[in-house]
């Protein structure tokens, strides 16, 4: 019996008791706004009582103490759901006169209200957690409003709850809030993202609790924040609701603490940094993370031997060196791109999403050849190798046949399977070879017998692989499994008293493995996002590796949250009997790394810089401090500006060589960076220790950037501007102030046997002007000085000091050009030597160019003047050719014109290869996103110019692919060629061979073609064409059909004979598809692997499986011993029904025309691949490659 409600008048007395100094915590104004609640669920808001928060906080714990605080305890939430006491005070026992008599006992089920305890601290602080506040003797607290004590600690800050009893401004209703416990202490601007949800326990139904959630930026101005209007009191006090329960009260607390994503420091954090995403390689990063944090193969790692001559973006070995050393020591997110780059991938791989488990059999292989011959060889197998044998043992004779193999990593089953011990079994199941699928032992025939796997040894790191991927056949598509999976912290594989293991296995190694890593797929079959979760010293710590982010996590979120499964929400509004909303959880595992306690101190030892080589650590330094550098002038650039300054020897150096147009690059000049508060006569006299001109002997033009896009001296600096500070100056002259200062430096060095050369004096109708030499003959352009002249000369009155600053002799005819502009076209055009410079309209910095007059015998030069040789110039194209079948690899440059026809193109790209017919070559276009050739090839003709070749979806390229053919292109593109390729009548000889026939040629006439290539069984024999794919005939193709659309890159086309027993087919005879096929060791049931050549065999009305064996066992000529171990099913959409001898085989497939039924030969690949099939991986991902 609990408590009853206090009447109005003790009401109105206990709330008037602190309104002076409490009027703040509502969710809505104290005041004036709140006439229209009517006491049911409000908006989350923050308390809002009249006057300061902190002294409002202050007078409350104050009266608190003063009245007598309630008794209030922490507790957590048990493994079990139920309340866990974190012990308490004695005030219980204490009670005041006024106080009510003890309730009745609680009633059976509940759970002992908890006594008063500080809430012990977690191991690590957690970025969600959540808190249960007990407090007891409710009904009789005087307090308006009570704080949780001790806080608890979320994300760096302590937190606690703060209710109203009586409701906050709602007299009707009780207000709760989330508060934060410090925040009259924490830094100015303190700011902290968290979504919470705050539940009042129903104590006889939890299902039935009151829940409220929200999220909430809390600041120094905002630091609490809740429900005004959380519940009704009258259900509160209900004694039937369930909610109070003799006289206690329960409230829950979710907090999930945000990360804020651009203030995060994950090596501050959590002393780990992430990698950098380069678009879609969060596969390859959680993998990373997984395999550095596996201490003896990052030292492994460390000690293959590279040398300080390789370059890490071309070596495989040194760029993983250099990730791991990053991972290791330095303080932020480290980038992917060298090791990329040393893969043989290009951004088009970068932004392509692989299997994780896929990319890790490839790495680990790439490194295991790559370690072969070095101190660390053998490394991947000490740590992931385990073995395995397949058996198959007979029950009536004395008959065993076994085989070992070994594996890095183990695929296990997901569906049908509740955790990894499931799995396991399954994976040793036993499978029964008796009745219609008896086993064929040597010397004894059919016998029933036993086939499955057992394991030999494990590695001392296990890499289990979950199958969340499969075929499902019914909807003819891959699907993701994200059924409910789970896996333990602890891996016992000698439980069952070793019945993992085979016999003979050694029984002195402990098979107990701890948990290391945990990764994450979230999504689903068509693309989604990677993550790991890994402790790395295998302790209760766990980090999350989410690309560049690392965040601290707990056990729950590791394991619990990655089970998968469905997860049901709890209901928000209890009062309704509404059956409870689940959905499907995409985020789960999807591959496990277990650690070998006994193997645990060498698998976790210690990697220091004593491992890693001295050149290595040398590079990296020079990477860190260069990094600081920058760092440390990225902070200070406020401070400084920098002042570009260009000469005539710059101009000298850049124009003829990489420059044509203009004057200078100011990339390339010399830099000063300076502090804006240097007066400009300092700087001068820097300039003059550093390049050794004289201050007084320093002229300084500004640049200015000209409406036709050219950039130019404009005019000198005034002494008012050189007056100024560094900062002034570039704020007066420059447009965009984030711009740098760039000047061109008049002036030449001195020194004791070199006297300073006087500056020109500079009247007011003087310009300066920059000269520029052409040579037709040669086809160079360079730049020969700057004269001053005066607006009223004329070009002739300064040819004389033209020539000299050119070599040429006074009185040498010259030609004059003056370059105008060159974007979007080349502007240059010559000048009359009769009229003045001003008529001219030239100006200071405006750019002459000088040739000779053109002498007899010149006509034949290329570009005879300069404009041509400008606009030369501005369409070259340095082109890039590569071979079709090397799409990878430059064969060649050559320096073409964007203007070129296709004829051009070609016919220089004949004279480079020797070939005297141009038309016998075809080109193909750069895709620029994948960085593959883009099919189909450019047609004969089919351009206009170069251009037209190298655009791509607007994006420019300078590769071209190229083949050399047998015949015109011209007669080629009005063929079809197919790669068909022939059995003969056996199947024991195999060509391939390229048909080209006109396209409107018949399947009939591909095969008369191939019959005057290939050699027949006998002159009358008669050809036919299959489609195959995945060792599977798909298709007859009719002899009428029409060639033009066949596709023979996607399909195989094959021709054979028709064998006569199809020709001579009687009319119930029928022909039926045989494919060879086989299942993983441990007989699984899952999805059938086809190999090998399909074929028909004709199967008469009444004719026996025994029969038709004999035929097929000649056909193949299969030795008796080899095809006594063959098993014969009739398979049906992937599912085989195993034949026995007898059985009439016709009958099976009585209207059955579709491809996917046939009679399948189970046996073993006699030519097996090391690496199996990745189920996993999508159908229609392209298969991971490392190619250095």
């Amino acid at each position: 019996m609990t408590a009853p409600l206090p009447s109005p008048e003790e009401q109105e007395r206990l709330q008037g008791a602190a309104v002076d100094v409490l009027m703040q915590d509502s969710g809505i104004p104290s005041s004036g706004d709140n006439d229209q609640d009517m006491g049911g669920p409000d908006p989350p808001g923050r308390t809002r009582e009249g006057g300061d928060p902190r002294e409002a906080r202050e007078a409350a714990e104050h009266m608190a103490e003063e009245m007598g605080e309630a008794q209030i305890g922490s507790v957590e939430v048990g493994e079990d759901g139920e309340l866990a006491s974190r012990g308490g005070a004695d005030s219980m026992e204490a009670e005041s006169p006024t106080d009510p008599p003890a309730t009745d006992a609680s009633p059976p089920g509940l759970v002992a209200p908890a006594t008063i305890g500080p809430e012990l601290p977690p191991a690590d602080d957690p970025l969600s957690r959540t808190f249960r506040w007990q407090i007891d003797n409710f009904s009789n607290m005087a307090e308006r409003k009570i704080f949780s004590k001790p806080s608890f600690m979320v994300g760096g800050y302590n937190w606690r709850l703060l209710i109203f009893p009586r409701g906050n401004n709602q007299a009707e209703q009780l207000s709760v809030y989330l508060d934060v416990a410090d925040a009259t202490t924490l830094p100015p601007g303190w700011t902290k993202s968290a979504h919470f949800v705050l539940s009042l326990i129903n104590q006889y139904d939890r299902k039935l609790s009151v829940r409220r959630d929200t999220s909430h930026q809390f600041s120094a101005r905002e630091s609490d924040w809740g429900f005004t209007s959380f519940m009704p009191l009258q259900d509160l006090y209900d004694p039937s609701k369930g909610f109070l329960v003799n006289d206690t009260v329960i409230l829950e607390a979710e907090v999930n603490v945000r990360v804020d994503y651009w203030a995060y420091d994950s090596k501050k954090e959590t002393g780990y940094v992430g990698l950098k995403n380069q678009g879609a390689t969060c596969y390859m990063n959680s993998l990373l993370q997984t395999l550095y944090h596996i201490p003896f193969f990052r030292k492994a790692v460390y000690h293959m031997p590279t040398s300080e001559n390789e370059l890490p973006s071309s070596s495989i070995p040194l760029a993983l060196q250099s990730l791991f050393y990053k991972l290791q020591y330095t303080d932020t997110s480290v980038a992917t791109k060298d090791l990329t780059k040393s893969f043989g991938w290009d951004t088009y791989d970068s932004f392509l999403q692989h299997d994780v488990q896929e990319l890790n059999r490839v790495l680990c292989e790439k490194l295991e050849d790559k370690m072969k011959g070095t101190v660390v060889e053998g490394t991947i197998e000490k740590l992931f190798e385990g073995h395995v044998m397949n058996y198959i043992e007979c029950d009536n004779v004395e008959y065993k046949s076994t085989r070992k193999e070994s594996f890095y990593d183990l695929q296990l089953d997901v569906k049908g399977c509740r955790d990894v011990y499931a799995s396991f079994d399954k994976y040793v199941e036993v499978e029964r070879l008796d009745g219609d699928n008896k086993y064929h032992a040597e010397q004894h025939g059919l016998q029933d017998a036993k086939k499955g796997v057992l394991f030999v040894d494990f590695p001392p790191v296990l890499q289990l692989q979950l199958k969340r991927f499969e075929y499902d056949f019914v909807r003819d598509t891959m699907v993701k499994i994200n059924d409910r999976y789970e896996f333990p912290l602890e891996l016992d594989l000698d439980r069952g008293d070793g019945k993992y293991l085979t016999p003979d296995s050694d029984r002195g190694v402990r098979n107990l493995y701890q948990l290391h890593s945990v990764l994450v797929h979230s999504g689903g079959v068509h693309g989604g996002h990677y993550y790991a979760f890994i402790r790395p010293n295998l302790t209760e710590q766990w980090f999350k590796f989410d690309d560049e982010r690392v965040t601290k996590e707990d056990v729950k979120r590791a394991l619990d949250e990655q089970y998968g499964g469905e997860e049901e929400l709890s209901q928000t509004n209890p009062g309704f009997n509404h059956p409870p909303f689940k959905f499907t959880k995409f985020s789960n595992a999807y591959m496990l790394v277990y650690i070998r306690e006994c193997d645990q101190t060498n698998i976790l030892c210690s990697v220091t810089e004593n491992d890693i080589a001295q050149h290595l650590r040398a590079r990296l330094k020079r990477e860190q401090d260069e990094k600081e550098r920058k760092r440390k002038e990225k902070a200070e650039a406020h401070l400084f500006t920098v002042i570009k300054i260009s000469r005539d020897e710059d101009l000298r150096e850049q124009i003829g060589r990489d420059l044509f147009f203009d004057l200078v690059d100011h990339e390339r000049v010399k830099s000063f960076r300076v502090q804006k508060q240097m007066r400009f006569a300092e700087f001068k006299l820097e300039v003059e220790r550093d390049l050794g001109i004289p201050a007084a002997g320093q002229r300084f033009w500004l640049w200015a950037r000209r409406q036709n896009h050219t950039y130019r001296p404009n005019r000198p600096l005034n002494a008012e501007e050189e007056s100024m500070t560094v900062g002034q100056l570039r704020d007066s002259v420059s447009k965009a102030h984030t711009m740098d200062l760039r000047l061109f430096l008049e002036g030449t060095p001195s020194s004791p046997d070199r006297p300073l050369v006087p500056l020109h004096e500079r009247a007011k109708d003087d310009i300066l002007l920059f000269f520029k030499f052409y040579d037709p003959v040669a086809e160079t352009l360079k730049y020969v000085g700057r004269l001053f002249v005066k607006l009223g000369q004329k070009p002739g009155d300064v040819r004389g000091k033209i020539n000299e600053m050119c070599g040429l002799a006074h009185t040498e005819e010259i030609l004059l050009f003056e370059e105008i502009k060159f974007e979007p076209s080349v502007m240059c055009e010559p000048m009359d030597r009769k009229i003045t410079f001003k008529g001219g309209q030239l100006e200071d910095g405006d750019i002459v160019c000088v040739q000779r007059v053109p002498r007899p015998g010149q006509e034949t030069v290329r570009h005879p003047d300069v404009p041509s040789f400008l606009e030369y110039v501005r369409n070259r194209q340095v082109v890039h050719f590569r071979r079709l079948e090397k799409p990878k690899e430059d064969a060649f440059c050559l320096e073409l014109s964007k203007q070129h026809t296709y004829d051009d193109v070609v016919g220089r790209l004949a004279e480079e290869l020797g070939l005297d017919d141009p038309s016998k070559l075809r080109l193909t276009t750069h895709n620029c996103y994948s960085q593959q050739p883009k099919p189909p090839p450019i047609k004969y003709r089919g351009v206009d110019s170069l251009t037209d070749m190298l655009v791509h979806y607007n994006q420019s390229s300078d590769i071209l692919y190229f083949e050399a053919l047998d015949i015109p292109l011209p007669e080629l593109q009005r063929l079809k060629t197919l790669n068909i390729t022939f059995h003969n009548s056996k199947a024991e000889e195999v060509s391939v061979h390229n048909i080209r026939l006109p396209k409107q040629s018949t399947v009939a006439d591909v095969l008369a073609d191939l019959k005057s290539k290939v050699e027949l069984s006998h002159p009358k024999a008669e050809l036919r064409m299959l489609q195959v794919f995945y060792n599977k005939i798909y298709k007859i193709f009719p002899l009428a059909e029409q060639i033009e659309n066949i596709n023979d890159q996607y399909w195989s086309i094959r021709a054979e004979e028709i064998p006569e027993e199809e020709v001579n087919m009687g009319p119930q005879d029928r022909a039926i598809h045989v494919y060879h096929f086989n299942k993983d060791a441990g007989g699984q049931n899952q999805m059938l692997q086809t190999f090998g050549d399909p074929f028909f065999v004709v199967v008469g009305e009444t004719e026996t499986l025994a029969e038709i064996k004999e035929r097929i066992k000649a056909r193949l000529e299969v030795p008796d011993e080899e095809f006594g171990k063959w098993n014969f099913a009739f398979v049906a959409l992937g599912t085989p029904e195993y034949l026995q001898d007898s059985d009439i085989v016709a009958a099976r497939f009585q209207k059955r025309d579709t491809w996917e039924y046939y009679l399948g030969l189970e046996h073993a690949d006699t030519n097996p691949k090391r690496v199996q099939h990745n189920q996993n991986r999508h159908a229609y991902e392209k298969p991971v490659k490392i190619y250095n």
